[in-house]
């Protein structure tokens, strides 16, 4: 049994050659994210609420995006991996023009929509004065962010190829660089440092906006530089051409993707949105939980990511099912590891994170709590997020959205709102049980995995 999940040295040595860059990337940029949270946290709560409930919606946006760009992406690494350039430079070109035009309805929905859309995470009841606060601080917040959408759009569409085609390092260096931008910017902007205004909450959005220009710059500059090594990007604006039948297949088994991935973040956003009828605490809790928890869970999401581009390039490559059920199996194995260790680091800082904010005690007390609970639902987490990449990496739809987005409605939604709605019981009693029926979904994960019709070639 230990065979079928522990792999070799070469084994290993594949996978963290991938998943390294993917994790120093995405962990910087939450760790900065982290402390851009605290600075604005150290502020007030009205402060800290507002930007947390802008950042939900900026969530479901940056999923919709996810979802486009991975629904392409499958199609980019199994062409990577069939070694047809083509195909490749095809993928790129359609990710910049469908992704760039739904960023463009996206701000439009934001703009249009945002006082409705806030006012979702805001118990006006529970603190009259403290919403009224915390919605203006989300809205300025929010139209600021708004910038940057397009430039954020278009990096991640770099940052995926270049992933795709194994140059991992180059998204990661550009994501350390524009973080740092973001850093710096924060403490001068937020605070009014270095003689600039204290802007608050609004200098906030502003550095971050202005690192999105920063990253974007860096991926096009450095893939025109290099473009010998990076040759999806040898003549790909030569022409806009895209095959009639590459745009059929990649909406046909891509944007099923992006279909799943608004739905889920959608549903999780409602949830939250649940959890926040309790009271205004809870969402300074909330937001303190899932800061912290990205940071943390960098380390298995990336083995995630890791896991859809490796097994795109073996199913690419035309490798056999059991050879890539076993692939499968250790890359799960790995990444439920990883989430076990991840939960005692978070356990135990949970004891002290929330202290850092200038919060009331009851939201600190909340948010300790939340956080070791989250704790117990980390190997949950990870053994869902490997099997989701993995599934997906073949292109069957129907069963990625059974797992993920369908279940998510289905079971964490109706049973968030029934037990916000028609029960007397606590936030963190919610919030656990919630947490707990995620083990249904690594039920169904493993099964469909097992089961193998997943496993296909979908390149010509």
């Amino acid at each position: 049994m230990l065979n079928k999940l522990v792999g070799n040295r070469a084994f290993y040595k594949r996978v963290i050659s991938l998943t390294i860059p993917i994790m120093i990337q995405q962990g910087i940029t939450n760790f900065v994210n982290m402390l851009d949270n605290i600075m604005v946290g150290r502020v007030g709560q009205a402060e800290s609420t507002g930007v947390a409930v802008s950042n939900q919606l900026m969530f479901v946006f940056n999923l919709c995006i996810f979802g486009a760009i991975s629904g392409a992406g499958i199609f980019g690494a199994q062409y990577f991996g069939k070694k047809d350039l083509e195909g490749v430079k095809q993928t790129f070109r359609f990710k910049i023009i469908f992704c760039t035009l739904l960023a463009v309805l996206g701000i439009a929905l934001l703009y249009f929509k945002s006082d409705d859309l806030i006012m979702l995470y805001l118990n006006v009841d529970d603190n009259p004065a403290l919403a009224a606060k915390a919605f203006s601080f989300a809205q300025s917040y929010l139209y600021i962010m708004l910038i940057g959408l397009i430039p954020y759009t278009i990096a991640q569409c770099y940052g995926t190829t270049l992933r795709e085609t194994g140059e991992s390092k180059v998204p990661m260096i550009a994501g350390v660089i524009a973080v740092m931008v973001n850093l710096s910017l924060n403490y001068v902007l937020i605070y009014g440092k270095l003689g600039a205004p204290i802007l608050g909450v609004n200098g906030a959005a502003i550095a971050t906006v202005i690192s999105r220009f920063v990253e974007l710059g860096i991926l096009v500059v450095y893939t025109l530089i290099k473009r010998k090594k990076c040759i999806f990007i040898i003549d790909a604006w030569k022409s806009a051409y895209i095959s009639l039948n590459l745009i059929k297949q990649i909406f046909k088994k891509g944007m099923p993707l992006m279909v799943n991935e608004a739905l889920w973040a959608s549903g999780m956003a409602t949830v939250n949105g649940l959890y926040a009828q309790r009271g205004l605490d809870v969402v300074a809790a909330s937001n303190i939980s899932q800061t912290f928890f990205n940071v943390f869970s960098v380390a298995f999401f990336s083995v995630g990511i890791a896991v859809g581009i490796l097994l795109g390039h073996d199913l690419g490559a035309g490798k056999g099912k059991e050879e890539v059920l076993d692939t499968t199996f250790k890359l799960v194995a790995f990444s439920v590891f990883i989430g076990i260790i991840v939960a005692i680091l978070y356990a135990i800082a949970a004891i002290f994170i929330p202290s850092i904010y200038n919060i009331s005690d009851n939201a600190k007390s909340i948010a300790t709590s939340l956080m070791q609970l989250t704790a117990l639902a980390i190997p949950i987490e990870a053994f869902a997020h490997s099997s989701y990449f993995a599934l997906r990496s073949g292109g069957k739809v129907i069963i990625t959205l059974i797992f993920d987005c369908v279940f998510t409605w289905v079971v964490s939604v109706v049973a968030a709102f029934c037990l916000v709605n028609y029960t007397s019981l606590g936030i963190l009693t919610i919030y656990f049980i919630v947490q707990m029926l995620n083990i249904i979904k690594c039920i169904l994960g493993y099964a469909f995995i097992k089961q193998g019709a997943w496993i296909k070639t979908i390149v010509p």
